[in-house]
Parts: C-alpha cells; structure tokens; sequence
C-alpha cells in the first residue's frame, strides 16, 4: 500500500514538472498576446529549461518530445509554441 502512494506523489510531481515547463515557454515565447503561434527566445535550449524549470535535461526532452507529438511545439529553425500548449498548464 505504502508503494501505491509514493507512485501517486511520483506522478504528481512529474504532471507539476510538465506543466512548469509549459508555462516557461508561454512566457519566454510572450504568448497571450494574440491566439497564435509564437516562437520562443532563438537561443533557449534544454539545458537552460531544465535550471529554469528545475528539472534534468533528460525531463525536458522526454517533456518536449510529448508537446512536439500532439503538435503543442514545433522546432523548425526555432522553437516555436502553438496556443494548445496553454491546455497543459490549464488541466487539472
């Protein structure tokens, strides 16, 4: 039982990390200002995500692979961040 929970705290903590890392890059990449796709700081790279967001740099590729797949971010010449990234920082 006792494992059960530490597995329930394991995963809670890691939907925190995930939803740091969203909100960093809406903020870098100044999203709010219109419903668009919105490239994030040129020179921003995982290692610089991971102390902002205070997570290993293996966590935020494992994160950012994730955001690329449903189409949250793309990586074409920049990182650029589309509006469905804000419903990871909404969701419960």
């Amino acid at each position: 039982m006792r494992r059960k929970h530490w597995g329930g705290s394991r995963r809670s903590a890691f939907q925190l990390s995930e939803k740091r890392l969203a909100r960093i890059l809406l903020l870098l990449a100044h999203f709010g200002k219109e419903s668009r796709a919105e490239t994030v700081h040129p020179r921003i790279n995982q290692e610089n995500l991971a102390q902002r967001v205070g997570i290993t740099r293996s966590r935020v590729s494992h994160f950012m692979n994730k955001f690329k797949k449903f189409g949250f971010v793309d990586y074409n010449g920049g990182l650029t961040a589309h509006s469905g990234l804000l419903s990871v920082v909404l969701h419960d």
